[in-house]
């Protein structure tokens, strides 16, 4: 596991731990810090990658033609992580309000979300940084 990775779940059970010891009514708010820690650190790596392709750079994996590996996997796996962190939420919500039907949606929405981010991204259009 590497620095950034271990950080993250730092992150995420300091996060667990105050969710226990403040309880549901600061839920929303925990989420959000999180998933803003989780965006931060995302850009920060995504930079880096850039930057070290930018420079040809051996030690990148996308400059290294590691094979699974290109350009845009940062974005990917920041986008899948943002996407599963605020799907917790948003299936709670929307099976507390409309049972499973609401949760059907919601699975169906955050699916559409992540097919319409990725058939984007291999289309090779440029993508924004906010």
């Amino acid at each position: 596991m590497d620095a950034h990775a271990q950080e993250l779940k730092k992150e995420l059970d300091a996060t667990l731990d105050a969710r226990r010891e403040l309880g549901p009514e600061y839920e929303s708010a925990l989420v959000d810090s999180f998933v803003e820690k989780v965006d931060t650190q995302v850009r920060r790596r995504l930079a880096e990658e850039r930057l070290s392709a930018a420079r040809g750079d051996a030690r990148s994996p996308a400059a290294a033609g590691v094979p699974g590996v290109d350009g845009n996997f940062g974005e990917r796996f920041g986008f899948a992580i943002i996407t599963l962190v605020l799907a917790i939420p948003l299936s709670a919500i929307a099976a507390a309000h409309a049972d499973l039907e609401g949760l059907l949606v919601a699975w169906a929405g955050i699916v559409g979300v992540n097919f319409i981010h990725a058939s984007r991204l291999r289309r090779g259009r440029p993508k924004p940084l906010d």
